[in-house]
């Protein structure tokens, strides 16, 4: 996490703990090694409890705003802590335990950033976590490290380590990450608001094409059939004058096709379907004010929704960059790994972009969310600026296409 400090627990523990993750396959850990993880969680008892005592403060205090700077700084490292002892409950369980945690944005100020501790669930658990981490873990913890250092009790260390380790290992998850009810909940949930911002977009997008439609092609349509009419009734009388209202009735017609076109091409451009979103997005960085580098590993094209709704959320993310970014160059790298297609936006203008502080970024979320995609911003002040948007999704009709950088 990006709010979570640098903090010294001790030499051992650190050792210890940063030897418990690895990208190595995993394997069951020894006795030896399953006791100094218990080694490591009683060496970070103390500060646990220093923790938590300091965030319950704080957060009392907090009612008067005096306690506002202390949970800014101890909530992160209640994180810290908590990250530590998950690291080697997967160790111990040969499992991920995720954390969890709502994202913050980057600068966001303190009573908005404490506002989002308060109302994520994973922090409540965490305190939740400490209070059993200080009585029942930290006496699975000791009991384990006992066991080996006194002598006469040897032969119950080298039947009882192992499940007593397992034990606080299946607490530490159970406490420190949303278990398979609780993420069926959350699922739930975030489907019911995807569902319902997607029936939204899809109403907004119609009424969009029926204006477009009314004020575009109807009524230029509308006025070729005016012209014809009265060109008929002139014929006889006024022959030159009927050729000019005819003539005015064919150029309307070719205005009313073009009026067509934008309509289909807001709906779903041809380019997309005629060369996939690559080249739909070559084709957009064209189209630029600024040379824009496209990069792309594709070996196969997405699912239609999910190509169409990933072009326009690029779209959005380089028209932004055309009017607010005061960029010289900016980059679209598109790849496909792992079950998710990427497209990350970058430039090197002026930053500061919030998608809260925008309608379109707020219609690239929605776009995406319908297809359980999502969108993060990192833009400090005086740039770059990265956007990544991601949608899991499976490749088709496998094939390669070149890179094509444009500048």
């Amino acid at each position: 996490m990006d709010d979570e400090p640098t903090l010294e627990i001790g030499t051992s523990a650190d050792e210890v703990v940063a030897d418990a993750p690895g990208a190595v396959p995993w394997a069951p850990p020894g006795r030896f090694k399953l006791t100094l993880y218990a080694g490591a969680h009683l060496l970070m008892v103390l500060p646990t409890l220093l923790f938590f005592v300091l965030s319950v403060v704080g957060g009392v205090l907090s009612i008067a705003w005096v306690g506002l700077p202390v949970l800014f700084l101890f909530v992160p490292a209640s994180r810290w802590i908590a990250t530590r002892h998950r690291n080697l409950a997967a160790a111990i369980l040969g499992t991920p335990v995720p954390a969890d945690y709502r994202p913050v944005p980057e600068g966001t100020h303190l009573p908005n950033r404490i506002a989002i501790y308060a109302l994520d669930p994973m922090t409540w658990r965490d305190l939740a976590w400490m209070l059993v981490s200080l009585t029942a873990g930290f006496v699975l913890s000791l009991l384990t490290f006992l066991l080996l250092v006194v002598i006469v009790t040897g032969a119950l260390w080298w039947y009882g380590a192992e499940p007593i380790m397992r034990a606080r290992a299946r607490l530490d998850r159970a406490l420190l990450s949303y278990g398979t009810t609780d993420r069926l909940e959350q699922r739930v949930q975030v489907l019911t608001e995807t569902r319902a911002s997607s029936i939204d977009h899809s109403a907004a997008e119609m009424r969009r094409i029926e204006r477009d439609l009314h004020d575009g092609a109807q009524a230029r349509l509308v006025a070729v059939g005016m012209s014809l009419g009265l060109a008929e009734s002139l014929f006889e009388t006024d022959p030159e004058r009927a050729q000019q209202l005819v003539s005015d009735a064919r150029a309307a017609t070719s205005g009313a096709l073009g009026d067509l076109r934008s309509v289909v091409r807001g709906i779903h451009p041809p380019v997309l379907a005629d060369r996939g979103i690559g080249g739909a997005v070559e084709a957009l960085a064209l189209d630029m004010p600024i040379p824009v580098t496209v990069m792309q590993y594709l070996p196969g094209r997405p699912p239609a929704p999910v190509e169409s709704a990933m072009y326009f959320a690029v779209a959005e993310c380089l028209a932004n960059v055309g009017k607010h970014s005061g960029a010289q160059r900016a980059w679209v790298d598109l790849r496909h790994a792992d079950g998710v297609l990427t497209a990350k936006v970058g430039d090197d203008g002026a930053g500061g972009a919030d998608p809260a502080r925008g309608t379109g970024m707020t219609g690239v979320m929605r776009r995406l969310s319908a297809f359980d995609g999502t969108m993060r911003v990192s833009s400090p002040e005086r740039g770059p600026t990265l956007i990544t948007l991601e949608v899991p999704c499976a490749l088709s009709s496998p094939k390669t296409t070149p890179s094509s950088p444009k500048g």
